[in-house]
């Protein structure tokens, strides 16, 4: 706020005034997701209305505290814009066969001597094929279920194997909502961001993959191996095989456009732009269904089978198959995406408010008492992370809200807003899934069948993940100044 309005109304609100807006948001989302099952939109709008006339007991002008609001998302709008190319993307990319070759490319690794590692690779493979944990635990998270069943390897192992791969590509895809929703949060854009996750998740994955490598073979001891079902789905994808895409290396290169985007430093939004250009000219000369209509129509409402290709399916494949193969690859578009933007709008039309009332600067006023250096906020942030995970037991809001309440704390330490939405990642998505009670784990539990302190101990990349930020945080290695570069002690 100006100094300029800050004179002419509203006062500092007391400690206790804040919390009460915050508790207020904590309890109705508790309330809402858990008691009710409902998504976190309403209940979050709930929170505004409460930070609103909390505002009100401060002093403030309904003026003042509208603009805070108008401001408040204004911060947003360019994660908003690339979330909704984003949803283009994915509707052109499956629509293309991008999507389908990046799957179908994977299911060839499958190797039952390297189990829980393959399991790991493919679930990462499409989780950033589709920008979904979700959809990938649903689909081919399933099919490992039974297919490690049949191998007789520990199902909790198997669902581990799953989890960590299916959050590593939901943690690093840009086509994720919350690889979109945590620089909004702080204030960076979405390129910058998973450069600034590359080092401890590279890391972190690496460990996993060899701890599930030495797991895999103590847990195998050769036979024949059922993959019938990994079989019919990867035939099911091409059409050289009786399915329903034109599978071909080429269609490969979508994605590597946009990661060389990324390395060339080109901006996030042409730079994904670029990945759905390709993607169209790929598809038009691949896909015989692909046409200039069909790329229209699944950008804005997200793929769908037609149909015919639907009747192919059931002429072809088996239900379960029919099933992954519909879960798994009809989505994206634009109407696709509004679940997130409308959540970001919500959510930053609250932190807007906390913001321009100070309700937020007295609370981590408190809070940073107990962070000593930019380390020592970086681990606060990921305390936070999973502490919102518990309370507020949606991931969306355990990013949001600490990313709010943070985000001022790290301009102030001269941390580039990059180090926050790292922060914010290396808790707020993937510990959703260690948490029983929290929308992630209940989906997991329901989905795989297993229970979450089975699966938990052996979900290594979920769990180190939040230590490995913070441990590279203290080693200096993931800090940035506002310039992103290597960031100095300021000296005293």
């Amino acid at each position: 706020m100006s100094e300029e309005i800050k004179g002419k109304e509203g006062r500092m609100p007391q400690l206790w005034e804040a919390l009460v807006t915050l508790g207020v948001l904590v309890a109705v989302l508790a309330v809402g997701i858990i008691v009710f099952g409902v998504d976190p939109h309403v209940p979050m709008f709930v929170g505004v209305i409460a930070a609103a006339l909390m505002a009100l007991r401060l002093g403030y002008k309904w003026e003042t505290i509208e603009k805070s609001m108008m401001d408040g998302i204004y911060k947003a709008l360019q994660s908003v814009i690339i979330l909704i190319i984003v949803g283009i993307l994915i509707g052109v990319w499956i629509d293309a066969g991008v999507v389908p070759s990046m799957v179908y490319y994977g299911l060839k690794i499958l190797k039952p001597s390297i189990f829980f590692v393959a399991v790991v690779l493919i679930c990462s493979i499409t989780s950033l094929a589709t920008g979904t944990s979700w959809g990938t635990m649903g689909t081919m998270g399933v099919a490992f279920m039974g297919i490690g069943f049949g191998l007789g390897m520990n199902p909790a192992m198997t669902a581990g194997a799953i989890i960590s791969g299916a959050y590593f590509g939901d943690k690093m895809s840009p086509l994720s909502d919350t690889t979109n929703l945590a620089p909004a949060m702080a204030g960076t854009d979405v390129m910058t961001h998973v450069k600034a996750m590359m080092l401890p998740t590279a890391t972190v994955y690496i460990i996993t993959l060899i701890i599930f490598g030495a797991l895999g073979a103590m847990q195998y001891h050769g036979g024949s191996a059922d993959l019938s079902r990994v079989e019919e789905f990867s035939n099911a994808l091409n059409a050289a095989q009786g399915g329903i895409f034109t599978i071909n290396p080429l269609l490969l290169l979508p994605p590597l456009v946009v990661i060389v985007a990324v390395a060339l430093k080109i901006p996030a939004i042409p730079g994904i732009t670029l990945g759905i250009i390709c993607g169209a000219i790929l598809g038009l000369i691949f896909q015989p269904d692909c046409n200039l209509g069909s790329l229209f129509q699944f950008g804005i409402d997200g793929y769908s089978f037609s149909d015919e290709l639907l009747e192919i399916l059931a002429a072809t494949t088996s239900e379960d198959t029919q099933y992954t193969m519909t879960r798994l690859l009809e989505s994206g578009g634009i109407m696709g995406m509004m679940f997130s933007v409308s959540m970001t709008i919500i959510a930053m039309m609250f932190g807007g408010i906390m913001e321009e009332t100070h309700q937020l600067e007295v609370i981590v006023n408190e809070l940073k008492k107990f962070a000593k250096g930019p380390a020592g906020l970086v681990t606060l942030t990921e305390v936070t992370c999973v502490v919102s995970n518990a309370t507020m037991p949606e991931q969306y809001i355990a990013i949001v809200v600490p990313g709010r309440m943070y985000a001022e704390e790290y301009r102030k330490m001269g941390l580039h807003p990059s180090v926050l939405s790292a922060s914010l990642e290396g808790a707020g998505t993937v510990t959703s899934a260690l948490i029983p009670w929290n929308t992630c784990g209940v989906f997991i539990k329901d989905t795989l069948d297993i229970s979450t302190a089975a699966y938990a101990p052996f979900a290594f990349f979920n769990w180190m993940m939040p230590l490995a930020t913070i441990l590279f945080a203290f080693l200096g290695l993931t800090l940035k100044d506002m310039d992103n570069k290597p960031y100095k002690k300021k000296a005293a």
